[in-house]
């Protein structure tokens, strides 16, 4: 009798902390939600205007006013009076690429941000279930074959899903629903990538084939036009919407796994269908622009300084600011030297003192 009375009050007290975790999901303090929207305002007027200022900068200057009336004269089908060459770099080069940016910027910061609230691990990046080695293997292996850009955008595609299809199958195979299972098992796979991606750069071609690897490898958006942006388009918004709609669900998965279920979810059936989402975006944007580091990483931080940890907020604001700092990254990398300088160069030097900055100002915490 005094245990079904203990199991009975240990059942009770359990489903209070459970409603005290939804209870503080719910309250402004974790939130914030009076300052996420006008933060999130703030931010989309940041990156319209960073799409035009980026367009005006470059060895060929540009007008703000010239790049402003030629993109909305090229929209509503106008006839301009400036010269071919201009409208040619506005919309021809930098209209892609500095779109592009902003794209696939959004793409890993809100990848980062969901593996990092389904796997409770602040230190998880987009592509630690081995997707970006997957997109390498898969981009060296079209290289190697002689693809151009397009066949070389589907390999590598391919090659990033196909990654993260073995890794959510090893843990199948080990009979194993443990998120810690998964983890190793891309770790496993990320390995066993890197070692066929070191075979294939050991066997190219060292004056043509071996410098095409490592470039696509350093992360670029610099040979990106519309028609391999439109590829990817379609599956990334569909992925970014998908998630965006989950965010409160996320948000349950972050307290832990028997919590979760506790509150009704469905653990093994939301982890699958927000993993497949992020390795969507994940793959599509590193199968058009290599592979760029720190993104996914460091910005949901950011994002959680700004607007909390709640990923009602955390997800749309860290989309805006990866789209902005992969903008300035590229606009930066295009202008800083005579010749233009890979992404993961400048993302990694800004990023990796600000995951410092990070690391000291937690220092207590986690000691």
């Amino acid at each position: 009798m005094k245990k079904a009375i203990s199991m009975k009050k240990a059942i009770s007290m359990k489903k209070a902390i459970n409603m005290k975790k939804v209870q503080a999901l719910k309250s402004p303090g974790f939130a914030k939600s009076g300052k996420a929207l006008p933060f999130n305002l703030i931010l989309i007027a940041a990156v319209c205007l960073g799409i035009f200022l980026a367009l005006c900068v470059g060895k060929y200057p540009v007008s703000f006013s010239a790049s402003l009336k030629i993109v909305f004269y090229n929209i509503l089908g106008w006839q301009g009076d400036w010269d071919t060459m201009t409208e040619n770099v506005v919309m021809g080069l930098r209209l892609p690429r500095v779109l592009s940016a902003v794209v696939i910027g959004a793409s890993l910061s809100i990848s980062g941000a969901t593996y990092q609230g389904v796997f409770r691990n602040p230190l998880v990046s987009p592509d630690f279930l081995g997707v970006s080695a997957g997109a390498c293997v898969g981009a060296a292996i079209a290289i190697l074959l002689g693809f151009h850009s397009l066949a070389i955008q589907a390999f590598a595609l391919a090659g990033g899903i196909l990654a993260v299809a073995l890794t959510t199958l090893l843990p199948r195979l080990l009979r194993s629903r443990s998120a810690i299972v998964l983890v190793l098992s891309g770790v496993i796979v990320g390995g066993a990538m890197g070692s066929i991606m070191g075979l294939l750069k050991y066997i190219a071609d060292p004056t043509t084939q071996l410098p095409a690897i490592t470039y696509w490898q350093m992360g670029s958006v610099a040979n990106i036009n519309f028609r391999s942006l439109a590829y990817v388009l379609a599956p990334m918004a569909v992925s970014m919407t998908v998630l965006l709609g989950l965010a409160w669900w996320i948000n349950i998965l972050s307290l832990g796994e028997k919590d979760a279920q506790a509150l009704g979810a469905n653990v093994a059936q939301l982890r699958g269908v927000t993993i497949l989402c992020a390795t969507v975006l994940t793959a599509s944007s590193v199968s058009i622009s290599g592979t760029i580091g720190w993104v996914g990483l460091v910005i949901p931080h950011l994002g959680r300084m700004l607007v909390g940890p709640d990923n009602r907020r955390l997800l749309p604001a860290s989309a805006l600011l990866g789209g902005l700092f992969l903008l300035f990254a590229d606009t930066l990398g295009r202008t800083i030297a005579k010749t233009e300088l890979p992404l993961s160069i400048i993302t990694g030097l800004i990023g990796a003192p600000f995951y410092a900055w990070l690391l000291y100002k937690n220092h207590t915490r986690l000691s």
